[in-house]
């Protein structure tokens, strides 16, 4: 596996650390979402998968990262956001965000004139998108690369902000099978579901950076946190995974429909 990987795509890993949610939180998200599709969705991404899940593929747009050639969708995992300003308002990334990406991708699965294999490609990166934007320090501060820069520890461990939610709140949970913590988050009472899958993707962006202003707050560097942030945090982290998975099902039976 480590020979198909470019000097430069491992460079770039090394330089430049994880950057969305850990292996795990991207299966969770996939795994809910799957369990809310309806028939039709279910047939449609069937085919275009070869009958792999949602949760097999999450983890897609992070594969490829080590790829020269999709080197130019890098800043499609994040938005970097002032927190005075919302999407609507703030500068755009002329490389393009991830509110974008979410877009195109949708774009591109409803085009029944796209070949296959393009469909495809774009559909294993909405779903990898959609639990990115669900992630709050992907609505981060562009000075410290969404959290990436601050040095934390974490349980006595040398971390930083990006990486502890990315993936040591959930590692800490101990719970290692996305099918186990699918069955942990439950299901949402429906009216409650419909409400959230029915709002636009610019509130989640809101969402997000409204959580990412509080754990900023809350996390300011060389801080030594433990149980009591855990404790604290559970919560919220599985209201995004929850969010992301539910919201997913929700695009992707509209898509399909």
């Amino acid at each position: 596996m480590l020979q198909s990987i470019s000097i430069l795509g491992l460079l770039y890993l090394l330089i430049f650390p994880s950057l969305d949610w850990g292996k795990t939180g991207h299966q969770v998200v996939g795994v809910l979402a799957e369990r809310n599709l309806t028939p039709q969705a279910q047939k449609a991404i069937d085919d275009l998968l070869d009958g792999a899940s949602l949760s097999s593929i999450s983890n897609y747009g992070d594969k490829i990262k080590s790829n020269p050639k999709y080197r130019a969708l890098n800043p499609w995992h994040y938005i970097n956001l002032p927190f005075d300003l919302s999407y609507a308002s703030a500068k755009k990334n002329p490389k393009g965000d991830v509110v974008m990406a979410i877009k195109k991708c949708i774009a591109k699965l409803k085009d029944e004139d796209e070949p296959k294999s393009e469909r495809a490609f774009y559909l294993k990166l909405l779903v990898h998108f959609i639990g990115d934007i669900h992630q709050p320090l992907h609505v981060g501060r562009k000075e410290d690369r969404g959290g990436n820069d601050i040095r934390l520890q974490w349980l006595g461990k040398s971390t930083n902000l990006h990486r502890l939610w990315d993936t040591g709140l959930i590692d800490h949970c101990g719970i290692s099978s996305p099918i186990e913590w699918s069955i942990e988050l439950g299901d949402m009472p429906p009216k409650v579901m419909e409400a959230i899958q029915n709002e636009p993707l610019e509130q989640w962006v809101a969402e997000s950076q409204a959580l990412a202003k509080i754990i900023y707050g809350d996390s300011p560097s060389n801080s030594r946190l433990g149980q009591d942030y855990y404790s604290r945090y559970l919560p919220l982290l599985k209201m995004q995974l929850q969010r992301g998975g539910f919201r997913l099902a929700a695009q992707l039976n509209d898509i399909f429909k």
